[in-house]
């Protein structure tokens, strides 16, 4: 590349000239806002009722298909599940078309395709168009549902609920929508495993053809393509989409407000950490007055780090690494306003304390001028920024048709925020923000929660994990007598085969593998009376490992060394040894908490408090056996919660180990099961060395 000298020197000058006229003492003023133009869409109706909204834009030579069935909000009721189940299904091939040559033909035009139950979207280059909107119209009209297809997704989803039971935020979730909207409201219905064993093949085809069809269908396109050669192409694709039966539903009301400021309390025994929500209704829609002062009331509330929420609980109370909230618009009336946030278990009263004082705050106080001015500053950022996306501009051409905007509702949108007054804030706040009629959900481990939450002063009802009343939960449970938690340790040891023989043994090796992620995952776990080691390989490849011995501990990724912390080897130690337990009777620090289910039978709580690593495990009160562990990481200003569950029991050289474990890689449940066990003989020192 040539080096262009006259155009280095002539930017040198214009740096001197323009730094020799600026005054660097005082802050550069904003400048105005950007005037926003967007274009109006060009429309036209198909005889099927399918309307179509154009936007012409060259910028790029691409295009894109937004297609949206404006049905009203339904309830599935016991076959809750079906929307989920058929998202997954559609776009999968079409009656004409295998569902691998669909998705290959899409791969070798460089396109895009998905669908949801009541949606779809294709892009491709625009000399692909024709092609991806044929495509796109043939598996809206004709779509490949199969049984396989269906038994298939049903599965998915089921073990995805599976995944989700010990979730703290998902019960939080689907208990406040339940309580908040009624059970029976689209929006406060849930998908259980019984709910998706009530659903058919035949019930899937009866959805689709009820409520996929063109009756209440908007298509989008946005890109470069013109107006006629768009409408030659809906006509010719999806002109045959035929109109169904009139289907007419009412949506139900909203479940009222509670009539008193009250704590809905969820018990989760096992919980880490609890999950803590203030929510009200509201009553938005977008094309109220007050929508764009909602907007950055709630921001100033919640809506980033820069919000009071989040400056108070984690900046300067360190409960939590964040805490946020956020308001819902509706045309259906049925909204709510949300403040969240996850805390550990000792502060879990004291975050309600304080999320409900900044909700109150913003109520009562003046915005500072600053805080009012950064929140205009993100909405107008973020509104400048979205208007690159052809997603983005099809989504405002049709929230002006649905929601009965003014078409010049996107053009005046900046103007709208920054006229938001710190008055305005105050009025919005007070208006959506029901401090004294608000719900406080909160889902937590009830035995180390509950006695503070009731200091609060505030009301507390009880609810299961489905939303159903219930009893306060009843923590007293007594004792056998002369059971401590070095009986119950001790009782393990006798389990698995005694003292004299677990004795006798010097060191461990076993081997777990697991399929996870399409790969096969081996963990390789290797112990002796003082050294702990643990490697983790994927598909044969070491991914990484984790060596402990008295003097350090770190961690290998990449061929890095990370060296832990001594906090965290000295919470390690008592667990280093051959077998677990010998360590933690010695150690003095095992406390017996309480007796708790798991699986559905009584097990002995034994918690290891440490300050970077505490351990809770659970050995069943007949058998003897340890059956669940949970341990609890404080690493690097992140909580991490891991979770395994041991059964299967097997001899070997006459010793009990578990042949299956069950533990979690992300959101996935994960099974492992010991495929080698090596006494005495299958670790050396290299095996503990960098």
């Amino acid at each position: 590349m040539k080096f262009n000298i006259s155009l280095v020197v002539v930017l040198f000058l214009m740096s001197i000239g323009v730094n020799a006229q600026l005054d660097r003492s005082k802050q550069p003023q904003p400048g105005p806002a950007p005037k926003i133009s967007i274009d109006e869409p060009s429309e036209f109706t198909l005889d099927n009722g399918l309307k179509v909204l154009v936007v012409e834009n060259n910028k790029l030579p691409r295009v894109s298909y937004s297609l949206t069935i404006d049905n009203k909000p339904i309830s599935e009721g016991k076959k809750a599940g079906m929307k989920s189940i058929l998202s997954g299904m559609l776009g999968n091939g079409t009656k004409s078309i295998p569902k691998d040559d669909f998705n290959e033909e899409v791969d070798f035009l460089g396109a895009n395709i998905n669908f949801g139950y009541k949606s779809a979207f294709a892009s491709s280059l625009s000399k692909y168009s024709d092609r991806i909107i044929e495509l796109m119209a043939d598996a809206s009209i004709n779509p490949l549902l199969t049984e396989e297809e269906f038994n298939k997704q049903k599965d998915q989803l089921i073990e995805g609920l599976k995944v989700n039971e010990k979730s703290v935020a998902t019960i939080a979730g689907r208990v406040g929508s339940a309580l908040s909207y009624g059970k029976n409201h689209p929006s406060g219905e849930f998908t259980t495993e019984a709910t998706v064993n009530n659903i058919s093949f035949g019930d899937i085809v009866n959805f689709y053809e009820s409520q996929f069809n063109p009756d209440n269908a908007y298509l989008v396109v946005v890109g470069d393509i013109d107006f006629d050669t768009v409408k030659k192409q809906v006509k010719a694709h999806f002109g045959s989409w035929k109109k169904s039966m009139e289907i007419s539903t009412a949506v139900p009301k909203v479940s009222a407000n509670a009539q008193y400021k009250q704590i809905n309390f969820v018990d989760m025994p096992n919980a880490v950490q609890s999950d803590v929500r203030v929510t009200n209704n509201v009553d938005l829609k977008m094309k109220d007055e007050n929508y764009h002062a909602a907007l950055i009331t709630n921001y100033i509330l919640g809506g980033g780090s820069s919000g009071y929420l989040y400056q108070n609980i984690r900046e300067d109370k360190g409960y939590t690494y964040g805490a946020y909230s956020g308001i819902g618009a509706s045309r259906y009336g049925a909204s709510r306003f949300s403040a969240t946030a996850q805390v550990r278990n000792e502060v879990t009263d004291s975050s309600v304390v304080e999320m409900l004082k900044e909700i109150e705050r913003i109520k009562t106080e003046p915005v500072d001028a600053e805080a009012l001015k950064l929140a205009k500053a993100k909405y107008v950022g973020n509104f400048v920024m979205g208007l690159e996306q052809p997603q983005t501009v099809a989504s405002y051409a049709l929230n002006i048709k649905l929601n009965d905007l003014p078409k010049d509702f996107y053009t005046t949108y900046l103007q709208k925020i920054n006229a938001v007054t710190a008055n305005d804030v105050k009025r919005v706040a007070n208006e959506y923000m029901k401090t004294d009629n608000a719900r406080i959900v909160v889902v937590g481990k009830g035995s180390e929660v509950l006695e503070n939450l009731e200091k609060t002063g505030i009301p507390i009802l009880y609810y299961d994990t489905y939303a159903n009343p219930t009893e306060k939960p009843n923590y007293d449970v007594e004792m056998p007598e002369g059971i401590d938690a070095n009986t119950v340790l001790a009782n393990y040891i006798k389990a698995i085969g005694g003292e004299e023989k677990v004795g006798k043994i010097t060191s461990v090796l076993m081997k777990y593998e697991a399929q996870a992620m399409g790969a096969t995952i081996l963990v390789e776990e290797k112990r002796t009376a003082n050294k702990f080691a643990q490697v983790t390989s994927m598909n044969g490849s070491p991914m990484m490992s984790v060596v402990a011995k008295d003097s350090e501990m770190y961690m290998k990724q990449g061929g890095q060394k990370i060296p832990m912390p001594q906090a965290m080897l000295d919470d390690l130690k008592p667990s280093m040894g051959v077998f677990p337990e010998i360590g933690f009777m010695a150690s003095g620090k095992a406390k017996l908490t309480g007796i708790e289910k798991v699986n559905g039978e009584d097990a002995y709580k034994v918690e290891i408090p440490g300050s970077t690593v505490s351990v809770t495990s659970y050995y069943n009160v007949e058998s003897g056996l340890k059956v669940k562990e949970v341990s609890l990481i404080n690493f690097q200003g992140q909580t991490q919660n891991q979770e395994a569950e041991f059964s299967n029991y097997k001899e070997v050289e006459g010793i009990k180990f578990p042949h299956t474990k069950m533990g979690s890689m992300g959101p996935q449940k994960v099974e492992s099961t010991l495929k080698e066990v090596i006494l005495n003989t299958g670790v050396s020192d290299a095996d503990f060395q960098d």
